[in-house]
């Protein structure tokens, strides 16, 4: 496979806000077209919609039957990189698959260009391509075991696994070497992936994280998300099912369900903050999910206040519906700065320790004088909260009160989420008392579990003999072991 790749240069390295850092972040998105010219160039539009899932790196694989295989991986934005003609031009063909990372496993930061997917492997069948959206949560194992059987592994991504297995798979074509090994693999994954002829896509039997199919032209895209099917002008055709593997070629589509049937476990906090808000899950539009969180939210918590005013961007539509819900009114008390982007790469210490301000300023206009709520998408640390709440006191708030569209984070994800060590989640280690009294603000209520489930759809909330979303983060009940982390000496929620 013909690679096109640069030295890694500081400008390259992305290093994240102080804003960002406490929140919590998904590790990536996935993309891939077949059926079209110049299939790369869909691909970067896709990547460009699904920049909020990964904005370390990014990576694209294309297929054309003069050249073979061609790849470029890039550290940072899609928009710096894979916009420019001469980069694109070395990525020719009708078929083409990428992603955007955010690591959770492997390096930090993305500061090796081998940790930076599309995966690539050439087999006696011939060479494949993979993306995948999730974790492995019985990678170490897997790794340890193929090492020392002779693999020889390139990257730290858990994700590598997946060729390793393919690689010894005494199957006689990809798509049956794919089935192969991800039946050894535990955890959550949507993966994306070509050979030279066929696009296929694949999740896991609980469908944790999300993969949709389009139709674009006389071909077929497969996305993550939906908005990114928008970019490309695709027509959205349906939701990969938990457990499926589609093949797609120039015949058609195939489905195959290799994976033993089982109970979807989706990952709720997509609807709460990691999808885009103009994204369809489910059936259901994110931002009106979304929307109905927040009118939950004030039947739940409700408070005598002057403005109901959202932390950007993703407290925006849970504030709409809170202040739909009680009548009080809705105002951007804090403004966005759209273009912080990568200004401050390497800022002086008095830079660093403004923090959120370089992200967020506060309406002063609006804000003084009021009884303000502050509605949020979480708390993951509680440092950014502590700063905001500052800030809008600074500004003249007679009161500040805080209102969460999720309930406490209380536990790791360890499905392709980067989420702190649980010693370090503020819902961890308090109460929702001692959280408002840390925070230092009037009040502090989170949604319930039921009434984030009423808003996603379930009418009678929250099944706890069988949870209809992945909600461990909330719950502490995994869907799926994590053998890695219990290896570690991580502790499972004792048994009730």
């Amino acid at each position: 496979m013909r690679e096109t790749s640069r030295p890694l240069s500081n400008d390259d390295r992305m290093p994240r806000h102080p804003f960002d850092d406490d929140k919590l972040h998904e590790e990536c998105g996935v993309f891939g077209v077949i059926g079209v010219n110049d299939a790369a160039n869909f691909v970067a539009l896709g990547l460009h919609a699904l920049q909020h899932r990964g904005q370390e790196a990014g990576g694209i694989v294309s297929y054309e039957s003069e050249s073979g295989f061609n790849s470029a991986r890039r550290f940072g934005y899609v928009r710096d990189n894979f916009t420019k003609a001469s980069l694109m031009e070395t990525l020719p063909g009708s078929l083409s698959i990428g992603h955007v990372r955010y690591s959770t496993s492997g390096s930090k930061g993305a500061t090796q260009i081998r940790d930076v997917q599309p995966f690539f492997g050439e087999f006696s069948v011939g060479g494949v391509a993979i993306a995948h959206n999730g974790n492995i949560t019985n990678a170490e194992a897997l790794r340890r075991e193929l090492i020392e059987r002779g693999s020889i592994f390139q990257s730290s991504s858990d994700s590598e696994c997946i060729i390793h297995l393919m690689a010894r798979s005494l199957q006689r074509t990809i798509p049956e070497r794919m089935k192969d090994a991800l039946r050894r693999v535990e955890g959550a994954f949507s993966v994306v992936a070509m050979t030279r002829t066929k696009l296929i896509g694949v999740r896991d039997p609980l469908g944790v994280r999300p993969l949709v199919l389009g139709k674009v032209g006389d071909g077929y895209a497969l996305s993550s998300e939906t908005c990114a099917l928008d970019i490309i002008g695709a027509e959205f055709i349906r939701e990969i099912e938990p457990g499926e593997m589609v093949v797609i070629t120039g015949k058609g589509i195939e489905s195959f369900h290799p994976f033993e049937r089982k109970k979807s476990r989706f990952c709720i906090f997509e609807q709460v903050y990691f999808s885009r808000p103009d994204s369809i899950l489910g059936g259901r539009s994110v931002y009106e999910t979304r929307r109905q969180i927040g009118i939950e939210l004030a039947k739940e918590a409700p408070v005598e206040a002057d403005l109901v005013c959202p932390v950007p961007d993703s407290g925006t539509p849970a504030a709409i519906g809170y202040s739909f819900e009680s009548g009080i009114p809705y105002g951007m008390g804090i403004i966005r700065n759209q273009y912080m982007g990568r200004t401050f790469i390497e800022p002086t210490e008095q830079i660093r320790n403004m923090g959120v301000r370089l992200k967020l300023n506060v309406n002063r206009a609006l804000i003084e004088g009021k009884r303000v709520i502050l509605v949020d998408d979480s708390v993951v640390r509680g440092t950014t909260s502590l700063k905001i709440k500052q800030m809008i006191l600074d500004a003249g708030a007679k009161e500040v009160h805080f209102r969460i569209a999720s309930p406490p984070t209380a536990w790791p994800c360890f499905y392709g989420v980067d989420t702190p060590e649980r010693s370090k989640l503020l819902a961890a280690t308090m109460s929702e008392d001692e959280m408002r009294d840390h925070l230092g603000v009037d009040s502090l209520r989170f949604i319930s579990l039921d009434g984030l489930y009423r808003a996603a759809g379930e009418a009678e909330g929250r099944k706890a003999s069988s949870p209809q979303f992945c909600d461990a983060c909330f719950s502490g009940e995994y869907p799926v072991e994590p053998a890695d982390m219990i290896e570690r000496g991580f502790e499972l929620k004792a048994a009730e």
